[in-house]
């Protein structure tokens, strides 16, 4: 049985492929990250190495096994906390994709983060791609597709994993997991329809704990003090750290800041109904009030290039100090 959520006509096909032995030799999902691409994967993974009736049961030993992650035919790989995936991981999949399946039907490689592939990564899984092994399905996922190849792309069975609607992302909170209606409202909100990233949250409380400090150091950092940019380009320095140590983590702060700077543009608008930050509410009235519309829209659309700048690989220690240089500065009250 599928797991993955509100994506009905990916499976519909997936479905009719596996009934009709018509798989592709290799799928790029593409959507969100939390949206549900690691989850339609591994049940892919399954579905091609199932023993029961019903593509994926579940519950056959090869399914139990794929899910654990101890299936020898089932190969995972990612970016972890790696700035990019090596021409050496796509070799180490190589060799094994060249061997026949050990323990199941079909040989699976799932590739998390593909657009991450170093040039010389991707390259080699493009030879790969052009004379695919027999009984060998490759997977790759990824958020960005435009940062990869077009010729790999043109070399897979492109699925599109489409944002949960809102409305369906809180009836599986408080229906399927006994959310209270606050909270399902709160991670509903935060979670942009990745029905994923509202689950992780829900299991781990670190996960809004870490949002919350963010949110602290985003909103200290317009607070006037005698020190405030030197804070500020300390700050910058973090966060750069942050980049060349973990992207994905880089990344994730970047989206917080868009989040919180959208949220002030529309309580400025007077649209209150639509902030993300349902829990920051007077936080974000009381700093909307210290800064124009203009200010507010300039930082946004400063925001947004920045983050479409370090997808491009630039360097993101200058890209963040001119951001800290470009944040709206509120002067201290006078008395």
């Amino acid at each position: 049985m599928w797991q993955v959520i509100g994506q009905d006509k990916i499976l519909s096909l997936l479905d009719y492929s596996l009934k009709t032995d018509a798989i592709a030799h290799a799928y790029l999902l593409v959507g969100p990250r939390h949206v549900g691409k690691g989850t339609l994967a591994i049940n892919l993974a399954q579905a091609l190495n199932c023993d029961g009736p019903e593509l994926p049961c579940g519950q056959c030993r090869s399914c139990q096994r794929i899910l654990e992650g101890k299936h020898a035919d089932v190969t995972p790989i990612g970016l972890d906390s790696k700035t990019e995936i090596g021409i050496d991981d796509i070799r180490g999949l190589q060799r094994l994709a060249n061997l026949p399946p050990y323990e199941g039907k079909c040989k699976v490689f799932i590739i998390d983060d593909a657009e991450y592939l170093s040039t010389e990564a991707a390259n080699s899984l493009l030879k790969i791609l052009e004379e695919p092994p027999p009984r060998v399905v490759w997977l790759l996922l990824a958020a960005e597709e435009k940062h990869l190849l077009p010729t790999i792309i043109s070399r897979c069975q492109r699925l599109e994993l489409k944002p949960v609607p809102s409305e369906q992302v809180q009836e599986v909170l408080v229906n399927s997991y006994n959310v209270d209606a606050d909270k399902a409202k709160l991670l509903t909100q935060l979670c942009h329809g990745r029905l994923g990233w509202a689950l992780s949250a829900l299991a781990n409380d670190d996960i809004l704990e870490q949002r919350s400090q963010r949110i602290a150091r985003l909103v200290s950092l317009l607070t006037p003090t005698s020190r405030s940019l030197e804070q500020r380009f300390a700050y910058a320095q973090e966060l750069a750290s942050q980049f060349s140590q973990n992207r994905r983590a880089g990344t994730e702060i970047i989206e917080i800041w868009l989040d919180w700077w959208r949220d002030l543009m529309l309580i400025k608008g007077g649209c209150q109904e639509a902030v993300i930050n349902v829990d920051y509410e007077i936080a974000l009235e009381e700093q909307a009030g210290g800064l124009s519309l203009s200010e507010i829209k300039g930082f946004l659309a400063n925001l947004c290039l920045l983050q479409e700048e370090i997808s491009k690989n630039v360097n993101p220690r200058l890209a963040l100090e001119w951001l800290m240089l470009n944040l709206p500065r509120r002067e201290s009250p006078k008395h």
